[in-house]
């Protein structure tokens, strides 16, 4: 299992209707709004790290209002 945490930076006042289409996509697990450079940060997860890129860039970056993303994949090896 792969996983990775998107933080994702929206257009001004969509932060809420971006949270509903996250939580409609497969493979995220968790959904966080924030205060800072980012608004809302994801968990995903995947079977593999192709299954990642396909969620990261195919469904999260293309969802209307998304202005940046950031990925930040877990090194699974260095679990604790």
């Amino acid at each position: 299992m792969s996983e990775a945490y998107v933080l994702i930076n929206c257009a001004l006042g969509k932060e809420e209707s971006i949270i509903e289409e996250l939580a409609n996509i497969s493979g995220i697990s968790q959904i966080h709004g924030t205060f800072g450079a980012y608004d809302i940060i994801t968990k995903v997860e995947g079977t593999d790290t192709t299954d990642m890129r396909e969620i990261i860039t195919e469904k999260i970056r293309k969802i209307k209002d998304v202005r940046s993303t950031l990925a930040l994949i877990v090194i699974s090896e260095q679990d604790q």
